[in-house]
Parts: C-alpha cells; structure tokens; sequence
C-alpha cells in the first residue's frame, strides 16, 4: 500500500520561503517518477515540478523555475519541494504525487496522491 505524506505548509508574507516534505512508503520507487502539483480554490490542478527518483532528473513549471526546487533522499525515501521567493499566486493546496514510469506532467498519469498541504502566501 503506497503511503505519500506531505507536510511543511503553513502560512508566509511575500518574499519568504517553504520547504514541502512529501514522505513515501510501502515499495521500492526505483524507476518512479515523484512530481508537487497544486491546486488554487476555483482552478484546476497544475504540474509544479517532478523529479525521477533512479536518475534525479527535474523538470519545473515557468511559473516556478529559478525559484522552486525539487529533491529527493533515497535513504529517507522523501522528496523536497523547497520554495522560494513566494507570491500570493503561489498560494495553493500542494499535492505529492508517484507515478509508475518516467516523467509526467499531467495529474491524470499519476497513481498515487498525498492528501495535500496548504500554503499560503500573504501580500
């Protein structure tokens, strides 16, 4: 049974930064691909970032490259979404989510979800 649990939401001004945690369990996540989306109230979900978890590979959203970035501990079997340079239009539910295979942008591809953590960023 395959766990994601995100946690470091929280509420910060303009400017300020985050880091998401997104721990998974139950398998082995060789040849996954770990991706952050988020979901803003009245808007559909969208891609932030992904990152492959046997080559580290990464890909991000233009409206999070260069402030945004993804990691992941294999030992600790978690992924990181460290966030930087907040603005109030980053303010969304983040969702942690794995696929089985490589790369992926678009939710409906992805097999497994966290029940989300909400970030908020204040003007």
């Amino acid at each position: 049974q395959v766990q994601l649990v995100e946690s470091g939401g929280g509420l910060v001004q303009a400017g300020g930064s985050l880091r998401l945690s997104c721990a998974a369990s139950g398998r082995t996540f060789s040849g996954y691909t770990m991706g952050w989306f988020r979901q803003a109230p009245g808007k559909e979900r969208e891609f932030v970032a992904y990152i492959t978890w046997s080559t580290g590979y990464t890909n991000y959203a233009d409206s999070v490259k260069g402030r945004f970035t993804i990691s992941r501990d294999n030992a600790k079997n978690t992924v990181y979404l460290q966030m930087n340079s907040l603005k109030p239009e980053d303010t969304a539910v983040y969702y942690c989510a794995a696929r089985n295979g490589y790369y992926g942008l678009v939710p409906a591809i992805y097999d497994y979800w966290g029940q989300g953590t909400q970030v908020t960023v204040s003007s």
